[in-house]
């Protein structure tokens, strides 16, 4: 019986050894694809931009509705005589803290606003008054009483009508 002994497998230098394929992007790649997102970022800046300023109008919609609803439920209490204003007032709010503060009715405090909105489009509470003394489209407030309540932006709403004259 003779032994067998096992051949040596011969192997290559390292150097022969073909390498897996090395992943990544090239330079070149890597340039396309910034350029390509670079473009569709710009193309969506404008819609943003429109998205944003409707947003402010819509806000700007609400608190003008909320202010005028809170005008006239003040104006519906005193009509029906839960508490006396002055006699020039047509029973209108004083200004529009009063509808904040609140009035007393019976030893209790009717409020009718939580708190003045701030203007989005101006950034502050300082709204535009009229009363009903006042000519309609006047900016300028008589002081006696709050008949209505506009925006003092001078800006022009995405249908092309002033914000002051909604």
């Amino acid at each position: 019986m003779s032994i067998r002994r096992p051949i040596p497998i011969r192997r290559r230098p390292s150097a022969c050894i073909p390498r897996k394929k090395e992943r990544g992007l090239t330079l070149v790649e890597l340039i396309v694809t910034v350029f390509i997102l670079s473009i569709l970022a710009s193309a969506a800046l404008p819609l943003v931009r429109f998205q944003v300023k409707r947003d402010k109008e819509r806000e700007l919609h609400f608190d003008l509705w909320e202010m005028r609803d809170a005008i006239d439920k003040y104006k519906d209490a005193a009509d029906r005589g839960a508490f006396q204003t002055k006699v020039d007032s047509q029973n209108y709010p004083p200004d529009l803290e009063t509808l904040v503060n609140g009035v007393d009715v019976q030893g209790k405090k009717l409020k009718f606003l939580r708190k003045i909105p701030v203007d989005p489009m101006t950034g502050n509470t300082d709204w535009g008054l009229r009363s009903m003394q006042d000519d309609p489209d006047s900016d300028s407030w008589g002081g006696q009483s709050v008949f209505d309540v506009y925006s003092k932006s001078q800006g022009t709403a995405l249908d092309g009508t002033k914000y002051a004259k909604w």
